[in-house]
């Protein structure tokens, strides 16, 4: 017996800073609609999929920023994704920036299922950037200075399979495929906006979409779970966004693939009872796990360089924090 899921990858091109929020929900519905027509069960959108990416740039105030957070979810201006869900039977998978009623800021998403109902919240754990004005940059990479981090890593029902969610940066973290896998996740949604210049290290921005399809692919392999991970693309505001969304089989492979930096849809049939070909024999934790030897991974964040090779080496054994 197989539990089939289709799935399509909603990526979108860029949006512009003037772009009004009708108009990307517009983008967004077409989106929607273009997998109902293709059988999906359910739509991936990308990390803040309803506004330009605005850590890109300083205020002193970041009050001033505020208007691109959702103080509601849905709002006046997102309901109309909720009524096309329930419409058309086809759930949603949402990134956008949330404003908590106790004045939190968070990188969130959320899914929605066929009939218009939330069904799970994540807020991004893992923030990158920096949290200071750094005007040397071509752009910014502010998140640290605009969200607050989520708390941790959760699964919900969904589909007749265990899904989980992790967003961006998040997906460059092995802790976070295995907190969800732990939890017997099956299908992870997760969304991104990549820059593909990478100012402390530009030797790295040639590795961007090397980089992107290595984390998704090894995450999927190594804990036995399908994988979507789904962008923002293309030239936005001066910057040029990593596109490459697509669908990742519990044994690494992608089955379908973005070809262009616009708004584009690839779909995948996505059977959860692939998960236990690697969950139950190669990844079985509870066989082949050894937690009492992996107490350095929650017990420190740095590299602790042990004493005696720190000593060998001349050093201190902390190292010190690199540029971000």
């Amino acid at each position: 017996m197989s539990r089939l899921v289709t799935v399509g990858a909603a990526q979108t091109g860029p949006i512009q800073r003037d772009d009004t929020r009708p108009d990307v929900v517009e983008r967004l519905l077409a989106l929607l609609r273009q997998g109902a027509d293709a059988g999906c069960d359910l739509v991936v959108f990308p990390e803040l999929a309803l506004t330009t990416f605005f850590p890109r740039w300083w205020v002193d105030d970041r009050a001033e920023f505020d208007h691109f957070f959702e103080t509601e979810m849905p709002g006046r201006d997102t309901q109309p994704l909720f009524d096309e869900a329930a419409r058309l039977g086809v759930g949603f998978h949402l990134g956008y920036a949330e404003l908590t009623p106790e004045g939190r800021h968070h990188d969130t998403a959320i899914v929605v299922d066929g009939t218009g109902t939330i069904i799970g919240r994540y807020r991004k754990v893992h923030l990158p950037g920096h949290h200071d004005h750094q005007p040397w940059r071509a752009f910014q990479h502010l998140e640290r200075y605009y969200f607050d981090p989520g708390e941790g890593f959760g699964v919900f029902a969904g589909w007749g399979g265990v899904l989980g969610m992790a967003i961006c940066n998040d997906r460059r973290w092995p802790e976070s495929y295995r907190m969800l896998g732990l939890q017997g996740c099956e299908l992870a949604l997760i969304g991104y906006n990549t820059p593909i210049h990478y100012a402390p290290d530009p030797s790295q921005d040639a590795l961007q979409g090397f980089h992107n399809r290595l984390c998704l692919s090894s995450g999927a392999y190594q804990n036995g779970m399908w994988v979507v991970g789904v962008a923002k693309a293309g030239a936005e505001e001066g910057c040029d966004l990593l596109g490459e969304s697509a669908i990742y089989a519990p044994s690494g492979e992608v089955v379908a693939c973005c070809e262009t930096v616009g708004d584009e849809l690839v779909v995948a049939e996505c059977d959860l009872d692939r998960c236990a070909d690697f969950k139950d024999t190669l990844f079985d934790f509870g066989y082949y796990r050894r937690p009492e030897v992996y107490g350095a991974i929650t017990g420190q964040a740095g590299v602790e360089v042990p004493a005696d090779v720190a000593a060998a080496l001349g050093r201190d054994g902390v190292d010190g924090e690199g540029e971000r």
